[in-house]
């Protein structure tokens, strides 16, 4: 008579967990942007100083909800067929799938906001963005490089001027798609990046190193523009302020051209071309921090193999980013009150490490995180045929 010895569940946890179908470096990524993400809200950090590694923390403005985008669209290309583009005759539900995550993920955000911090909760958009790319699904990914690179390079001297010629337009739509704090041109160029990403094989250590090299020479040209644009006195950000509500001087069209003509036209434009700061939307930040995020999801891919078992806590916590997120966001209400606001380093590195012991612990134990299983059902919910649904052909119906 022979006994089968149950396996514990750490043990199998940490023998399978990061396998192959899934990427560990794209989940250690992911686990880097949550940090860093919770860093930018509530860490205390001083403008950073490449000589001076304590000012190295400032890092996280920024770049961490870009990281956090780009890989928003290598999941959705791995999603919707990895390498290969998906089936014309798998499209419709793949399509409802994505409205399916996109709309859970909003009303998440939604909620996340309806707790009243002082952080712009990233979710809304994340969730409108899965929306907004169902069109390009089947796109080759030379086309998702170029049309990111024309957002990259276009978008925001185009939104800077039609701000200039429509007076500084204002509503809710236009507070949350274009002009706030995550201007969709600026993110649609980082997930189309990011989809193009995962179309060419992500997991593959010839792609990471080509992606790293790329991301670097990003970051050269993009930081490097926000370096001309200081040293020649251009102020280094498409300053949000400049589009806000009623800031248009004109009463009609009689005034219109002096209006436009004090909006300055061509300074919108300089600094929309030469804005490197954190969240400006800058042709300069998009570049450099797009190359950064891609140099970091290099590293994170090349690294996952030799230091595996040391990242797979972090693996954990970006296996799960909608409940990471949620519950830093949750963490800062309940400690901060409706409204407050408070920085504290102490709280951040609490924070991750909460973060850190709890995600693993659940993975181990219960393997995907709440709301990706909310978020997973919504998906197959909204794809779902019910049954009995009669089949449409060409002649007749056939029930």
């Amino acid at each position: 008579m022979s006994t089968v010895s149950k396996v514990p569940p750490a043990s199998r946890w940490l023998h399978e967990f990061g396998r192959a179908p899934r990427i560990l470096g794209l989940d250690v990524a992911r686990g880097l942007a949550i940090l860093g993400m919770a860093g930018a809200h509530i860490g205390e950090t001083v403008a950073f100083d490449p000589l001076d590694l304590s000012t190295w923390t400032d890092l996280v403005h920024g770049r961490s909800s870009i990281l956090f985008a780009v890989l928003a669209g290598v999941s959705i290309a791995l999603m919707t067929g990895r390498s290969s583009l998906p089936d014309p005759e798998r499209m419709p539900s793949i399509r409802l799938q994505l409205v399916g995550r996109g709309a859970v993920i909003f009303v998440i955000g939604l909620a996340l906001e309806m707790l009243n911090t002082p952080i712009a909760v990233i979710l809304t958009l994340y969730g409108l963005l899965y929306v907004a790319v169902i069109p390009f699904l089947r796109w080759q990914p030379w086309k998702l490089l170029i049309a990111a690179g024309v957002l990259a390079l276009a978008g925001p001297v185009v939104l800077a001027l039609l701000a200039v010629l429509t007076l500084n337009p204002y509503g809710a739509g236009v507070s949350l798609v274009l002009y706030g704090s995550y201007p969709i041109t600026a993110w649609l160029a980082f997930v189309f990046a990011g989809m193009a990403l995962g179309r060419l094989r992500v997991e593959r250590l010839e792609t990471a190193a080509i992606a790293f090299g790329a991301g670097v020479g990003l970051m050269i040209v993009g930081y490097g523009l926000g370096l001309i644009g200081a040293v020649s006195g251009i102020f280094g950000a498409v300053d949000s302020s400049s589009f806000e509500a009623g800031s248009g001087s004109a009463s009609g069209w009689e005034t219109y051209p002096q209006a436009v003509v004090a909006a300055d036209p061509g300074g919108a434009v300089l600094r929309a071309i030469f804005g490197v700061d954190p969240h400006s939307g800058g042709t300069a930040e998009i570049l450099g921090s797009g190359g950064f995020a891609l140099a970091v999801i290099a590293l994170c891919i090349l690294a996952s193999g030799p230091l595996r078992i040391v990242l797979l806590p972090l693996g954990a916590l970006g296996s799960m980013p909608l409940s990471a997120y949620s519950a830093h966001v949750l963490s800062v209400a309940l400690v901060g009150g409706p409204g407050g606001f408070f920085s504290s380093n102490a709280f951040w590195a609490a924070t991750a490490i909460c973060l850190l012991v709890v995600t693993t612990l659940w993975s181990i134990l219960w393997g995907r995180g709440p709301l990706e299983r909310l978020v997973g059902k919504a998906a197959a919910a909204m794809a779902a045929v019910p049954s009995g649904t009669p089949v449409i052909t060409g002649r007749r119906v056939e029930s």
